[in-house]
């Protein structure tokens, strides 16, 4: 891994509502090294997706000091890439024309990298194909191309196999991990499964909710390939759960005004 890429500091959110002020982020301080994968897992409604759009400068109203590159973070940009649940294809554009975007395969440089990407992705014979003609699993390797094709500092993926079947899912998981010890890309992961976090992480950042604040950050430090049947991958399941054990203990006594 390399020097710190995302530095954030005493990073604040509140949303104003008409019930009143919602605390979706409390004093969250991380950093994450050029070419690491961090997941951040967490209950419902412990602002995972607060904190990734903000990253990616989708969010610019917080209190606290968010950096990408040295730099402060204050709006979004090509140097971050951002994957949501949905793939988001534009559907009269074919798979490799929604990778290029608002760029023209025309261009050399442009074809070329399009090329390596839909390479990357396993794509190859699906290029010229609609996103009605693609499964949801090759219609989201069309986005993660898409996204990288600007070659980001960083990719920030909110839940981006939330709505695949199982067997699709751990498919993309695979495909996911390819694309990162291939390219090194610094990515940053938001899930609510336990199993995915810890099958792609080199840390596994736990959140706890109202308002989200960071309860514990694991290493994840296990050898690539991962075998989600391994005894050392239970093992580490194990110490993940028995995280969110607490956070449930800890709900419970504060909702109980102890």
């Amino acid at each position: 891994m390399g020097d710190p890429l995302l530095t954030i500091s005493r990073l604040n959110k509140v949303f104003e509502t008409k019930q009143g002020a919602v605390h979706a982020l409390h004093n969250i301080n991380l950093s994450v090294k050029e070419g690491e994968f961090v997941t951040v897992i967490g209950p419902s409604g412990c602002g995972k997706s607060t904190l990734l759009k903000i990253i990616a400068g989708l969010d610019t109203e917080y209190e606290g000091d968010v950096g990408l590159g040295g730099e402060q973070v204050g709006g979004p940009g090509i140097d971050k890439g951002f994957i949501f649940q949905e793939p988001r294809l534009f559907p009269w554009l074919t798979a490799e024309k929604n990778i290029a975007a608002d760029l023209s395969l025309k261009r050399p440089d442009v074809r070329r990298k399009v090329d390596h990407l839909i390479g990357l992705v396993r794509l190859q014979g699906f290029e010229n194909a609609y996103p009605r003609e693609l499964s949801g699993g090759m219609a989201q390797r069309v986005a993660i191309a898409r996204a990288l094709l600007r070659n980001p500092k960083i990719l920030l993926l909110d839940e981006p196999f939330g709505a695949l079947d199982a067997f699709t899912r751990a498919h993309m998981q695979e495909a996911l991990l390819d694309i990162w010890q291939s390219d090194r890309t610094t990515m940053v992961f938001v899930t609510h499964d336990i199993d995915e976090a810890i099958f792609l992480g080199n840390r596994v950042v736990i959140l706890k909710p109202r308002p989200g604040e960071i309860r514990n950050v694991i290493p994840i430090d296990l050898a690539f390939p991962r075998k989600k049947s391994s005894v050392a991958f239970q093992e580490m399941r194990y110490k993940v759960l028995t995280e969110f054990e607490k956070l449930d203990e800890l709900e419970l006594i504060e909702s109980a005004g102890i």
